[in-house]
């Protein structure tokens, strides 16, 4: 029976929860890194003394430096984030590759606000943008694991976000590039979603502009109710897809009271508020020599491109990747045949993840 991802998924935590976890399970662990940089500058303008950036690698490099594969996080994920796509059975097998997956900051792990000692403490903790986090990792791989090819870019979400960045910052620096569930750009609907949440967050008189002693509890059980209808599709919900693989007696009431209640156990507010922020002010387009121009910004993508939305995304609609698909020149657009929204584009049933699995190592492998 499926297991049912209360994705807790999902959108982070320790990772997206997967169907198959006997494969999972039989997965060697990831070794746990971190990466200090002294004096990082941000885009804001704000320079941090001591930024940090943890991530897991899985498998071995070779010789050669050519075996790497690049997974940047989604929100709120730790380095765990892509298990779904690792195994012999799998798009990437961790016995011939080099799986580097990183973790964005603020998410708790990696510099964010609730780690980071003052001044920048807490809700004075700089706005790091898709940018910053592609830098700090470019830097990561290139200074400390001395690599300056990669084998591939995969990333759902953020990730997929941080995809497009790595395709124009550094349009020669991977072979191929693949986003699900996610744009270049985000768009004045998502930016009206996620301020809906952040304000969900921080009307919360306990919230205290960002100067709160304990949780927001209440505001952030808010954001998580407001987050649940964005979450999956509409058809998700109609069909009572939640009840696949839920314990007897579960009811739809029970089931939004439990992810109203511990969608991301132990999240801090200053933190779910910051990488929602890095959310909604991604655009290639304002990458440096393109002048605020999305367009123009997409031509300039090099490498072969997998772009697959979710048909039912209500963040990242199909439409938004229609219309960018067609300033791309290397794209090859595949949506995602799934009732699952926003997390069919990391492998929430049997179904999603074969599709993704197949498509993904197919185009992986032309690259050979």
């Amino acid at each position: 029976m499926k297991k049912l991802i209360l994705l807790v998924l999902l959108i982070g935590w320790t990772g997206v929860a997967t169907a198959q976890e006997g494969a999972k399970s039989a997965l060697e662990k990831p070794v746990r890194h971190e990466f200090v940089m002294e004096n990082f500058k941000t885009e804001s303008g704000v320079t941090l003394p001591k930024a940090v950036v943890v991530y897991g690698t899985y498998g071995k490099l070779n010789a050669a430096k050519d075996n790497v594969v690049l997974l940047p996080s989604h929100y709120m994920a730790d380095h765990h984030g892509y298990e779904w796509l690792m195994g012999p059975d799998k798009a990437l097998d961790p016995a011939k590759l080099f799986l580097v997956a990183t973790e964005l900051f603020g998410n708790g792990n990696s510099s964010s606000p609730s780690n980071t000692p003052e001044p920048f403490h807490g809700p004075r903790f700089p706005v790091t943008t898709i940018r910053d986090n592609v830098e700090a990792v470019h830097r990561l791989l290139t200074e400390e694991l001395k690599v300056t090819h990669l084998r591939a870019v995969i990333g759902f979400s953020m990730g997929a976000q941080q995809a497009f960045q790595w395709a124009v910052s550094y349009p020669t620096f991977a072979d191929r590039l693949v986003a699900t569930a996610g744009t270049a750009k985000c768009y004045p609907h998502g930016i009206v979603r996620l301020e809906s949440e952040i304000a969900a967050i921080t009307t919360d008189d306990a919230f205290q502009n960002g100067e709160y002693k304990v949780q927001p509890k209440k505001g952030i059980e808010t954001f998580a109710l407001v987050w649940e209808g964005w979450l999956f599709s509409q058809e998700w919900w109609r069909r009572e897809m939640w009840r696949e693989g839920a314990k007897p007696g579960t009811t739809f009431e029970s089931f939004v009271k439990d992810l109203r209640e511990n969608f991301i156990p132990g999240a801090d507010a200053n933190n779910l508020i910051l990488q929602m922020r890095t959310w909604e002010k991604h655009d290639v387009g304002t990458t440096p020599g393109f002048g605020g121009d999305v367009e123009k910004a997409l031509k300039s993508i090099k490498a072969p491109f997998l772009y697959m939305p979710g048909e039912t995304d209500l963040y990242f609609p199909v439409g938004d990747a229609r219309y960018e698909a067609q300033f791309m020149s290397t794209v090859k657009l595949m949506p995602i045949p799934s009732l699952w929204g926003h997390p069919a584009g990391a492998a929430p049933d049997p179904a999603d993840s074969k599709f993704l699995n197949e498509n993904i190592a197919k185009f992986l492998a032309s690259a050979r």
